[in-house]
């Protein structure tokens, strides 16, 4: 397949050179898309039908096999060999039962050691006499070790996944899931499903998918492409709303970071912006040739008004508002005898005494002037902010010493934030047609808006676990979060089922759910694994932890040493000096080089098949509070594929004794 497209001859079937230009592009992206994956199998599963599908009862009709892969391929004649997994034909493989069979006689799973087809195994579904039985190969797929970066679950997805990875475009859904229940997997092939079945319209209003840093999204971006998705784009937050000639340079105490995400700041800024606008003074006189054409005060400030009342964007209002005027002289200009033209109306529009009065009465706005402005000066935020904000809240807010211009502040992530909703009240933000927002539990009610607005015309993708919420800030409730982006209606989804962390790791940390979400039920592991957690308590950490990842590296798969931040520093020093070098996350893992040296405040997201946790207490301490440092915990806690050991000088916070 890839070399009928490598072998296409363009020269003769473009007009001009812009349409090579583009042809060209779509081939190499084709070929792109076609590319080998190494030691990834074209297929993994196949279906007998018991009868065609789309058939009838019809005596003596005939059942059809079709096996199952990443990518559709067909054969030198165009007949289909393997059939992409996202295909209507595809989806018994992932929601048939013996209870529910949906017309499949015979289940095929193929197992892969490095590419090479090594076992594979049966399920009859429509016999009575073979009792269900849970998928061996299944589960050794699940438990494979992982070196590298994330890779796709298109072999193992669970009917409660499938489901969400089948809903519908037009709606969004939000999944909680605790650790391990497979949400990130499930929302990037739910991208990769909406892009097989919405390619022209999601090809037209993009794709996006948010992370909460560059190491988590380093760590899925080998997802999508390697099911033949190349266009799906991939952010931070900051990256959302980073704007040219501005980057942070600053940080906010957590109360000031809370009151800068806190959603009343939308009103206060709204507040700001339009009060801008200021009632027309005096009449506006325009000159045509030797006539004058006066529109009077009391007119303009209806025009004004009449634009206010509609609620459209600053920006688009102050464009309409030289139409507006411009109008008004036309109705003068034939009331007098005179046959104007829309290109009469157009020069009124744009003569110099218009522009003059419009800048008076409707000045552009410049967003970061605007919240520098906010933060600098106490009388202007005390005048928007009357009402939405305490004194207090307002004192949080203003910086020590005010600052004149915008490139010498130093911005703090949430500034930026407030930026874009300014921004978006002077002009509308491109909207695309789906997003997906993962870790979505530590966004602020500001940061869910500024993704919202990406989506105000497409449909999202919530991922996230309240449980693992680490931020001062963190979400209390989906319906609020889902609220504040502006989808209050999404479909909540709950996945309680864990396929990653084993059943004594998953249990030991729920200990600690009681008091850092109450209200969620513990994930309940599939995954049984004896001994694949180990609690030492040792006087001399250092050592143990570095003996420790010795040990996790004899196992075959990744090691991850995840520490308090304070801590990394002095691991880091000892495991060079014990020689065993490390990566930092977001660095991929090779048959080489295993282990990486984790800070625990970018654990989130990530997995290894073998944790060494050090000194838990030192992770609770290193948060704000107790319970964000408990939540914390509960993310490192939570990393392990195969195996936790757990290195503690220091008493254990007294849930986990």
């Amino acid at each position: 397949m890839r070399a009928d497209v490598e072998s296409l001859d363009i020269r003769d079937v473009t007009a001009n050179w812009v349409n090579a230009i583009v042809l060209q592009a779509q081939i190499d992206d084709r070929i792109k898309a076609l590319a080998d994956l190494a030691h990834t199998p074209l297929f993994f599963g196949r279906l007998n039908y018991l009868r065609a599908p789309g058939a009838d009862l019809a005596e003596g009709a005939r059942g059809e096999q079709f096996y199952i892969g990443r990518r559709h391929v067909h054969d030198a004649g165009g007949d289909p060999m393997v059939i992409d997994w996202r295909a209507p034909v595809s989806q018994p493989f992932y929601r048939a039962s013996k209870a529910d069979p949906q017309d499949i006689g015979l289940r095929r799973r193929f197992g892969y050691t490095g590419g090479e087809l090594t076992a594979y195994e049966d399920e009859h579904l429509c016999d009575p006499a073979e009792a269900a039985a849970v998928s061996k190969l299944l589960q050794q797929e699940i438990e494979r070790p992982r070196v590298g970066p994330m890779r796709d679950i298109v072999a193992t997805i669970q009917p409660e996944q499938d489901e969400i990875v089948r809903s519908g475009l037009s709606g969004s859904v939000c999944v909680q899931g605790g650790p391990g229940t497979g949400k990130t997997a499930v929302g990037l092939h739910r991208v990769a499903y909406l892009l097989y079945a919405h390619r022209d319209r999601l090809a037209r209003s993009g794709t996006l998918v948010i992370g909460p840093n560059r190491s988590f999204l380093h760590y899925i971006e080998q997802v999508l492409p390697a099911l033949g998705e190349l266009e799906v784009k991939q952010a931070t937050i900051d990256d959302l709303v980073t704007r040219e000639g501005l980057e942070v340079r600053g940080a906010d105490p957590a109360a000031t970071a809370v009151v800068k995400g806190d959603a009343r700041m939308a009103r206060v800024l709204r507040r700001a912006v339009r009060s801008h606008v200021t009632a027309p003074a005096q009449a506006l006189m325009v000159v045509r040739g030797s006539r004058r054409w006066r529109v009077p005060a009391h007119e303009l400030a209806e025009m004004v008004e009449e634009l206010q009342n509609r609620d459209i964007r600053y920006g688009a209002a102050r464009s309409a508002l030289p139409q507006r005027i411009a109008h008004a002289v036309l109705v003068r200009m034939e009331q007098a005898g005179e046959a104007p033209d829309d290109r009469v109306q157009d020069a009124v529009a744009r003569s110099a005494a218009v522009k003059a009065a419009v800048k008076e009465i409707w000045p552009p706005v410049d967003p970061a002037k605007l919240v520098l402005r906010l933060l600098s000066d106490p009388q202007f935020l005390a005048l928007h902010a009357e009402g939405v904000l305490t004194q207090d809240e307002q004192k949080l807010l203003l910086w020590p010493k005010p600052l004149r211009s915008v490139r010498a502040a130093k911005w703090s992530a949430a500034d930026l934030v407030l930026i874009d909703e300014a921004a978006d009240l002077v002009e509308r933000t491109h909207s695309l047609g789906h997003v997906v927002l993962d870790e979505a539990q530590d966004l602020s009610p500001m940061q869910y808006r500024a993704v919202g607005r990406r989506c105000t015309t497409g449909s999202a993708t919530v991922l996230g676990d309240l449980a693992q919420g680490t931020t001062p800030w963190a979400t209390r409730s989906w319906a609020e979060a889902l609220t504040h982006l502006g989808k209050p209606q999404a479909v909540l989804e709950e996945l309680t089922a864990g396929f990653r962390v084993p059943r004594e790791v998953i249990a030991y940390a729920s200990r600690l759910l009681p008091s850092i979400s109450p209200d969620l039920a513990p994930v309940s592991s599939v995954r049984e694994a004896p001994g694949s957690l180990l609690i030492e308590e040792t006087a001399d950490l250092t050592a143990a932890v570095v003996s420790a990842c010795r040990a996790a590296l004899a196992h075959e798969g990744s090691t991850g040493l995840i520490a308090a931040d304070a801590r990394v520093p002095a691991l880091a020093q000892a495991l060079l000096a014990a020689g065993l070098p490390y990566l930092s996350p977001g660095e991929e893992t090779t048959a080489e080089s295993r282990l990486t040296l984790v800070p625990a405040s970018l654990a989130k997201g990530l997995e290894y098949d073998y944790v060494v946790l050090d000194e838990p207490a030192a992770i609770v301490d290193g948060e704000p509070d107790e319970r964000t440092g408990l939540r914390r915990l509960y993310v490192c806690l939570t990393r392990a594929v195969s195996g936790l050991t757990l290195l503690h000088d220091a008493p254990l916070p007294a849930l986990l004794t």
